[in-house]
């Protein structure tokens, strides 16, 4: 009897590549010292052998794509199922953090959009009209998005988008590491970090990725069932699954009811599908209100959706790194080398610009923590984070968790009107682009208008200076 293993035979391989690049992280310091997470070492080992290898194996990159796209929803499930923090969160620092990472939402499509446009005229006459937005995808957004949309323009008659997304993914978490790193040096000579902070970076010792032997361990879960009923794991996993089902449910329904608008219908629903992540999300935050209004709320295990996020994420990284096409990334090299520089260049100056001044606390972490999200994932934000506040003591990551919220909200619209520029692909007519240029530019004065009351008077002093001064701030 034949059996399917292609699902299997793939998780083997991520499984035993990110065990090869911890093992590699633990030897060789210099991923240590820049933080390169694991699951992003482990997807470049594999992306030469899913592109010239595996093929001759029958192993196409196709599965992987397909892989990250599911392990994407997945997540959002289970972020959405965590109860938020019960800590009162502090005023202004909240709309202060949806305001940064809106910002560079703005900054960065902004930035691709006119990128395109003269590239079109200039260089690349064929260019799809909707390369810009790969910036803030893979920037702002991470791999899993990137490739999701990405995808789903291939109803629009684009083609490898995906993969470029997830390049521009791949060079936003190598600019999180590094960049990272030298802000935090930049800080630290340039006296941004707080002195007991700076002390215990001098002192802390390089990261391996593993605790050593003998060292107390911390609880990752907690049980909330008697495991002779059902395991706690097996219980959270199971609402994940459900929210997952549930998005499923719901795009087949929008699928059919679009389909009697015929094509323009079809390239709707298509659409719907590449953001099956949103739907996901939504559905955990509607059982995670069930679960409240009939006081079951208790049954969740925030700690344990922590380690299901983590899991989904290291192997969504991995085989998303892994699916880049080598072959339409070479078609595209010119636009995608100017259009990264460029944009890890303004997103490094405008975050640390902005955030210096919005904020009055923190500052420092809070602006890492921007600049992580904006380039890479949350998780690698988080791992920034970490290097400074290894402990999370400060409120930082809490009121980011509040903010994320928020931000998604404010996002909906412009993750929406992305296809707005495949009109303009299709049809030959500029408006539909130029719309969302404007679009952009509304984000933009949002966030500036916003920045002004949040920021006040530090908005206008110092407007040549990266940073925001400390005696100043302190005045």
């Amino acid at each position: 009897m034949s059996y399917q293993w292609s699902l299997f035979i793939h998780l083997g391989i991520i499984s035993c590549t990110l065990l090869l690049a911890t093992w590699v992280r633990t030897k060789v310091n210099f991923f240590q010292r820049f933080l390169i997470p694991n699951s992003l070492l482990a997807g470049f080992i594999l992306l030469p052998f899913y592109n010239f290898i595996f093929p001759r194996f029958g192993l196409s990159s196709v599965n992987l794509g397909e892989m990250a796209y599911h392990l994407l929803s997945l997540s959002f499930v289970a972020l959405s199922l965590k109860a938020l923090p019960r800590k009162k969160p502090g005023k202004g620092r909240i709309f202060g953090t949806t305001l940064s990472v809106l910002f560079q939402f703005g900054v960065q499509g902004f930035l691709g959009l006119i990128l395109t446009f003269i590239f079109i005229k200039t260089i690349r006459p064929d260019l799809f009209h909707s390369f810009g937005y790969l910036l803030p995808l893979g920037f702002a957004q991470g791999p899993g998005q990137a490739y999701s949309i990405g995808e789903s323009w291939k109803s629009f008659g684009v083609e490898g988008a995906g993969s470029i997304g997830l390049t521009f993914a791949a060079l936003g978490f190598i600019l999180c590491s590094f960049g990272g790193i030298f802000i935090i040096n930049l800080g630290m000579k340039k006296g941004w970090i707080p002195e007991e902070q700076i002390a215990f970076l001098k002192n802390k010792d390089t990261r391996p990725g593993i605790h050593p032997k003998g060292t107390k361990l911390k609880a990752g879960s907690f049980l909330t069932t008697e495991t002779e009923a059902i395991d706690t794991l097996t219980l959270n996993v199971a609402l994940v699954s459900i929210g997952y089902f549930a998005a499923f449910l719901t795009l087949k329904v929008l699928d059919f009811a679009l389909s009697f608008l015929g094509p323009t219908g079809e390239r709707l629903a298509d659409t719907f599908w590449g953001l099956s992540f949103i739907f996901a999300a939504l559905a955990g935050l509607l059982i995670r209100q069930i679960l409240k209004a009939t006081d079951n709320q208790h049954i969740v295990d925030n700690m344990t959706m922590n380690r299901l996020t983590g899991f989904f994420v290291d192997l969504m990284v991995a085989a998303a790194i892994a699916a880049i096409s080598l072959v339409v990334v070479r078609n595209y090299w010119g636009p995608i080398i100017i259009t990264a520089v460029l944009g890890a260049t303004i997103v490094a100056f405008t975050t640390l610009w902005y955030s210096s001044r919005i904020f009055t606390d923190h500052r420092f972490l809070r602006s890492l923590l921007v600049f992580g999200v904006s380039t890479g994932t949350l998780s690698t934000g988080l791992a920034l984070l970490r290097v400074v506040d290894p402990d999370f003591e400060t409120p930082v990551a809490t009121d980011y968790t509040y903010a994320s919220a928020i931000t998604f909200v404010f996002a909906l619209p412009y993750i929406l009107s992305m296809n707005l520029t495949l009109h303009t692909y299709t049809t030959g007519d500029w408006k539909w682009f130029w719309l969302c240029v404007l679009i952009n530019v509304a984000y933009l004065i949002f966030t500036g208008i916003m920045f002004f009351r949040y920021a006040g008077k530090r908005a206008f002093k110092h407007k040549t200076k990266i940073w925001y001064p400390e005696e100043v701030l302190s005045k």
